[in-house]
């Protein structure tokens, strides 16, 4: 899979935003493509399924539902397709993709309200503004 990645670039400037869209969508379909690929060499076959890596990588593309300006979706379209070259090559761990992809930020931040008894005040503030 990855000398079919090698093939895939990013144009260095899209014209207008309807092309720069386009090359989103065309990198989600490279992108969900690779997941068996990624599934198996990383063997996460216990951990995650291939559909919860699907919506995890959907989630990753909408967080920049915002951006307008076909430059920068050009940029991003750059970082993510080196991302994923990344990890189709190993060049990351299992706990690298576990911890990025599969529990994310919300799943590190563990049971906080049975550590929280006896502290002060502004100990809370000060943990819960570094959590968030």
């Amino acid at each position: 899979m990855s000398n079919a990645l090698k093939s895939v670039k990013v144009a260095p400037n899209s014209a207008t935003l309807e092309e720069a869209r386009h090359r989103v969508f065309d990198f989600f379909k490279t992108a969900c493509r690779s997941l068996p690929t990624v599934m198996q060499i990383y063997n996460l076959d216990d951990v995650t399924s291939i559909s919860e890596l699907r919506s995890t990588v959907a989630s990753e593309i909408r967080k920049n539902s915002h951006v307008t300006n076909p430059k920068v979706i050009d940029m991003l379209l750059f970082k993510a397709f080196e991302e994923l070259k990344n990890v189709v090559d190993h060049a990351k761990q299992r706990h690298h993709i576990i911890g990025q992809y599969v529990v994310g930020k919300e799943g590190l931040v563990h049971d906080k309200a049975t550590k929280d008894q006896g502290i002060s005040p502004f100990l809370k503030n000060f943990y819960n503004s570094n959590y968030s």
